[in-house]
């Protein structure tokens, strides 16, 4: 018996859509097939990108002439693979084309010679039994067209990826590379260029191949060639992208639509790179890309497993919410209270406090730079949009706290120290969903809207030409992908949601360098801890068909 509560009006319009249109079934079947699709609609908007079905309903699809058998259903709305999973089209498209473009690739995997003395040159030679997981990697992206490097926080996935990128400019030091990096955030980006910029500094290599090694950083959309407010791209299957080697941070932010269209603009002789950590939070739109990628070719990833930055507390933390291992991860915020602390029902005034340092520097005139490293120390996490600890719900009674401590003045909705962040693409203006800009006085003393800029430039502009933005002394936790803080707060609802997963938490204490604050209660963390995100895809599936069957 299907439980309409569950379900959303969209969800009912999309099964009436195509219900409607059917006359070559029984009233019965219509009521059927309205049900079915319903709880499609409803599946793929929590991120599945099909739906399993019985022999009964797959037999009512075809009867319905809304899919047909797979050697003519191109179209149809609907697609049926041979395991009984009911597709939109469009997307068992997105996941074929992708199969096929990797397996291409594949295709064109070279073999380096004096390949190990090459390797010295940039790792250490262990004398110990333990696996060197960055060499394995290079070893890898070296020999192969398509590599995933994963790991956790810390574990040098960047310093790796920097050596590499070398080691393949001095095997092709007579035509190099034409390399790009990018990530799917603006945020994202500017943390990979900062990591770039740094590993580079301490390579032991010739200055002319440090020379030849990329340092500009971009968004996926704008390396694509982004054409608002189609969902289209400049560089396509048709237009391929110019570079031999690509490389892209924080993967597992990237959904099946968006790899799809990635991977059909790479040239098929081109390296393509995919960093990412395989436990954070899936991408907000469908698909499970990373994680199905790393399943489903296991001789094209590397997992990096020593960390070298993160350690401590917040590192066994984060161990015990991947694990589900809710005890130990509960008793850790108990005995570990200079780095995991609870805030009582007093926070905001913590929150506050936290925010009187950026007030400050903006009061003695520091530069953009100063202000948006200050501000840039401590985030409000939360885990939903709506409702109490949600990010409106903090945004606002923050800004209360603010205003009566006198350091904002809410007469006017662009106030000097208002945190933005951008929420609407902006191709012509180069401001990007996600990117975060600082309202302040230019030198003129007029209200603009500044944005970090590569090499330590930064942009102003009038509020009134801004995409559409909002404040962001809070964020929610998908957002901060891409993202690191001295110290984070992480705020939970007071009642047990199905958002709410190991995934989403240990993507969210991971963004903390040095310290966590958490507003919870016991209940809702180990509830939260020991749920996780399971969604139905098809890549493992499709992966082990051969790459002849797929053409």
């Amino acid at each position: 018996m299907i439980e309409f509560s569950k379900f959303s009006r969209l969800d009912s319009a999309f099964a009436q859509f195509f219900n409607k249109q059917q006359l070559s079934i029984s009233e019965y079947e219509k009521e059927s097939l309205k049900n079915l699709l319903i709880q499609f609609s409803a599946a793929h908007y929590q991120g599945n990108t099909c739906l399993k079905l019985t022999t009964q309903q797959q037999k009512l699809l075809f009867d319905s002439n809304l899919t047909a058998l797979e050697t003519n259903s191109a179209i149809f709305p609907f697609h049926i693979d041979k395991h009984g999973y009911l597709y939109l089209r469009r997307y068992w498209d997105y996941e074929q084309l992708l199969i096929l473009k990797l397996q291409a690739m594949q295709q064109h995997d070279l073999s380096i010679s004096n390949l190990e003395k090459l390797l010295d040159a940039f790792f250490e030679i262990s004398i110990k039994s333990e696996i060197d997981y960055q060499r394995e990697a290079a070893k890898c992206a070296i020999n192969q067209n398509f590599t995933i490097i994963t790991g956790g926080p810390g574990t040098g996935k960047t310093t790796t990826v920097v050596k590499i990128l070398a080691l393949l400019q001095q095997i092709n030091l007579e035509k190099p590379l034409h390399i790009a990096l990018a990530a799917p955030t603006g945020k994202a980006a500017m943390r990979l260029q900062e990591s770039i910029t740094n590993s580079k500094s301490t390579l032991e290599c010739e200055q002319r191949i440090k020379d030849i090694l990329p340092e500009s950083v971009t968004t996926i959309h704008r390396l694509l060639g982004a054409k608002p407010p189609s969902p289209y791209f400049r560089y396509n299957e048709k237009n391929l992208l110019p570079y031999d080697l690509i490389v892209i941070d924080e993967a597992s932010m990237i959904d099946l639509a968006m790899m799809s269209k990635l991977i059909s603009a790479i040239k098929p002789t081109a390296r393509l790179i995919l960093l990412g950590d395989k436990e954070q939070l899936a991408s907000v739109e469908s698909g499970t890309v990373l994680a199905d990628l790393t399943e489903a070719l296991p001789n094209n990833t590397i997992e990096l497993k020593k960390t070298y930055r993160f350690k401590g507390e917040i590192k066994a933390f984060a161990e015990a919410i991947n694990q589900k291992d809710a005890s130990k991860a509960w008793k850790l915020t108990q005995e570990n209270r200079n780095v995991i602390q609870h805030l009582d029902n007093d926070f905001l005034v913590y929150l506050a406090e936290k925010h009187h340092d950026y007030f400050e520097k903006i009061k003695s005139g520091g530069s953009f730079s100063e202000i948006y490293a200050v501000f840039n120390k401590f985030q409000i996490l939360c885990a939903h949009r709506e409702g109490k600890n949600s990010v409106s719900d903090l945004n606002y009674r923050l800004e209360k706290v603010l205003q009566n401590q006198k350091h904002i003045n809410l007469s006017t909705t662009w106030y000097v120290g208002r945190p933005v962040m951008i929420t609407q693409n902006n191709a012509a203006l180069q401001l990007y969903n996600g990117d975060i800009g600082l309202c302040l006085h230019d030198e003129k003393g007029d209200i603009k809207v500044f944005f970090p800029r590569q090499n330590g430039c930064y942009q102003g502009y009038s509020p009134a030409r801004l995409p559409n933005c909002e404040t962001v002394f809070a964020m929610t936790i998908h957002k901060s992908q891409g993202s690191e803080f001295e110290e984070i707060c992480v705020c939970l609802p007071d009642f047990y949601q199905s958002i709410l997963t190991k995934e989403l938490l240990y993507t969210a204490i991971t963004r903390a360098k040095e310290r966590i604050k958490l507003v919870t209660n016991k209940e809702i963390f180990v509830a939260t801890v020991e749920a996780s995100i399971t969604r139905t895809t098809g890549l493992v599936e499709q992966f082990k068909i051969p790459y002849n069957q797929h053409i």
